[in-house]
This record gives structure tokens, C-alpha cells and sequence, in this order.
């Protein structure tokens, strides 16, 4: 692919007509009788954002041989919603105080209003994927439960030195990568596709999405400003991520406790610390390997379908998740 996919006039037909159907979604409730739970959540769900999930619907949907997209763009539409709503939840426990450059609605509004917020989107995004047929919606209430279960999880596992590499894939599949495999088996399933694609789809966009939770791990611990928040995010609040789990399952004798009380007692001017450690336990290295092997495993399931426009701006998205970490 020589083409920069962020510049691929599809991506970016895509992206258009994604933000241009979230917006009339905002502007038909902000003049009815929801308008007040809109006004409080719209700030955040025009913020911008990667909008990777309805976009990866769209694509998923013409793969799998769908031709009227004004068919899947409802459930394009509620995956952002839900996702967004995941958001200002995620944000309310975690403290957070910026979400995608702006104040999290419990800074600006307080914690009332920013849980009638996330949970008027998740009643939003309900609405529009509720229109479709049982499989669909059923999917869609199986994957917002397994990302309920998910946070309940790392909830659990907060500052747990005994996490293991099975616990934080649990806590993935069911918080990221379940979104993104939902989406495009729901998109196959809309678009009328075989249960063989539809499967595909749904391990492809599992492989994606683990290995996008996988970047953002390491992103987090470098300090990206790709992030869109402050380095050590995730170690502030006591997230076992995976390159801090392997390093505890590497390390031995003083340099896994020098680990365990850089993580109990983790300051700022701790980072050369916690980087000498990643970086003897070669954690950074082991889960680029990983994320390897999950993005070849997504492109296997990819080129399962014919060659097409489609197919490449997916390959294209897939293979820019690999550079996203070097």
C-alpha cells in the first residue's frame, strides 16, 4: 500500500458520511424532547475522535458484498454512541479530566449529570441498532454486557501484581476488541453475507482490536501524544497492562521488587526506573511481537475475500496499526 491511508479518498468518503450522520443524529435530539440529555452529551461526541468503529462497519458492510449503506448506518452510528458513552463512564472512575482535548462531563457537570449523559447514549445507540433483527441486536446487548464484565475485571485486577497475561486478555476482548468484532460481524450479517464471512469478519476485526489495545498500552508508556492524554495514564491509575504484567513475569529477585515498588509508589521522576525494567525484561519487544502475530492473523482473515477497493483501505488500516508503535 504507498498510498497513505489517512489521505484514501474512500477513508475518507467514509469518515464524511459518519460524521455527517452523527451530527444529524445530535441535531434531530437537540430540537425534540430529548434535547436537555443532548446538549450535555453532544460536547464530547463532536470532539472528534478516531470514529474507527462506525468506519470499520461501513467497510465491513461493502466486503461483505452490501451496495446501500443508508442500510448500516444506523448501527454504524450506535456503535460510536455506545462507545462514547463507554467513555464518560470510563472517565467518571478513572478521574479522568480531558477527554479527546476537552473536560469530562463530571469535571464540567458533576457525576449526576455525567452518568444521565453516558447512559442517555447508551439509550441512544440502542434506539438506532434496535431497528435491526434479533441476531443483530443480539450481538449488540452480548458485547455491551462482556465490556460491562470487562471493567468489572480490571476493576478487580487495579494495582494486582498477580495479573496474568489471561486476565488482561479476558479484560481486552471484552472491553476493545469485542467492539470491533461486533461491528463487523453485525455489518456482514446487514449486508446479507454467508454465517462463513460474517465469522471472518468477526476474527478479523477481533485480531484488530486486540492488537490496537496493544499499541495503546505502549503508547501509554511512552508518552505518544497520539494518545490524546498524559504519559502513564494507565500506571497513575494502577492498570495492569501488558507490558508491565510480562515484566512481573520476567523479572526476579531485586529487580522484581525495585518493579513492584516503582508500581506501588509510582512518581513522574520514577519513569528512567520503570523504562530500565521494561527494558531488561524486553516487555516492549515481547508484546510488538504479539502485535504482530494478532494484525498477520487479522490479514489472514482479510484475504479470505476477494481483491477489491474495500479489502486494500482495510489491509491499509490493519498494516498502519503495525507502525503505529515503531
Amino acid at each position: 500500500m504507498a498510498e497513505n491511508i489517512l489521505e484514501n479518498s474512500l477513508l475518507i468518503e467514509r469518515r464524511i458520511e459518519v460524521e455527517s450522520a452523527i451530527e444529524s443524529v445530535v441535531e434531530s435530539s437537540l430540537s425534540g424532547t430529548y434535547a436537555p440529555a443532548m446538549e450535555l452529551a453532544r460536547e464530547i461526541l463532536l470532539a472528534g475522535g478516531k470514529r474507527i468503529r462506525p468506519v470499520l462497519t461501513l467497510l465491513a458492510y461493502e466486503l461483505a458484498g452490501g451496495d446501500v449503506r443508508d442500510e448500516v448506518l444506523d448501527f454504524a452510528v450506535a456503535t460510536e454512541l455506545i462507545h462514547t458513552a463507554t467513555l464518560i463512564h470510563d472517565d467518571i472512575y478513572d478521574g479522568a479530566k480531558l477527554r479527546r482535548g476537552v473536560q469530562t462531563l463530571h469535571e464540567k457537570h458533576g457525576l449526576d449529570h455525567a452518568i444521565i449523559g453516558g447512559d442517555f447514549l447508551f439509550v441512544m445507540g440502542f434506539g438506532l441498532g434496535g431497528r435491526y433483527e434479533e441476531r443483530v441486536v443480539r450481538i449488540m446487548a452480548d458485547t455491551c454486557a462482556a465490556i460491562a464484565a470487562g471493567e468489572l475485571k480490571q476493576i478487580q485486577h487495579i494495582s494486582d501484581l498477580s495479573t496474568t497475561p489471561e486476565d488482561y486478555y479476558e479484560i481486552v476482548r471484552g472491553k476493545t476488541a469485542g467492539p470491533f468484532a461486533s461491528a463487523c460481524e453485525c455489518a456482514a450479517i446487514i449486508a446479507g453475507s454467508s454465517d462463513r464471512d460474517a465469522l471472518l469478519l468477526r476474527e478479523f476485526g477481533m485480531e484488530l482490536g486486540i492488537a490496537f489495545q496493544l499499541v495503546d498500552d505502549i503508547l501509554d508508556l511512552t508518552g505518544d501524544e497520539r494518545m490524546g492524554k498524559a504519559r502513564g495514564t494507565d500506571i497513575h491509575e494502577g492498570k495492569m497492562t501488558l507490558p508491565i504484567i510480562h515484566a512481573l513475569t520476567l523479572l526476579h529477585g531485586d529487580s522484581r521488587r525495585i518493579l513492584a515498588d516503582v508500581l506501588a509508589e509510582f512518581r513522574d521522576d520514577r519513569w528512567d526506573e520503570l523504562e530500565a525494567l521494561l527494558e531488561q525484561g524486553d516487555s516492549f519487544g515481547y508484546c510488538r511481537i504479539l502485535i504482530h502475530n494478532h494484525l498477520e492473523r487479522a490479514l489472514n482473515h482479510l484475504y479470505e475475500f476477494p481483491q477489491s477497493e474495500v479489502r486494500d483501505v482495510l489491509e491499509a488500516m490493519t498494516r498502519q496499526v503495525m507502525t503505529r508503535n515503531e
